[in-house]
């Protein structure tokens, strides 16, 4: 965890953009999305630690955008944390080797 008490992630949220692209409120859209006003703020400034695919899936019809114009990924976001590829895979013991 972050000093903030928030998980560490490198995803980035875009939504405040979006919305501002098409001069919608963040209350318009929660009510077209069927969510929270208060879930919704928690993705569009980057503490939420997951999101439904439905719900993902409402923001972009109503937005009329793909999940990549809402979301991406900040390369090397996470400073001191191993490479999911290095967390994943298996470890080779010596014996293997041989």
């Amino acid at each position: 965890m972050s000093a903030g008490g928030h998980e560490d992630h490198a995803i980035e949220v875009h939504l405040a953009r979006l919305l501002d692209e098409r001069g919608m409120t963040l209350t318009e859209l929660a009510a077209r999305v069927g969510v929270t006003n208060v879930n919704l703020s928690i993705l569009k400034n980057g503490r939420a630690k997951a999101i439904r695919f439905t719900t993902l899936t409402r923001i972009c019809e109503v937005l009329q955008c793909q999940p990549g114009d809402l979301l991406s990924h900040r390369p090397g976001g996470v400073e001191g944390k191993a490479s999911l590829s290095s967390r994943t895979a298996p470890q080779e013991t010596p014996a293997e080797k041989a």
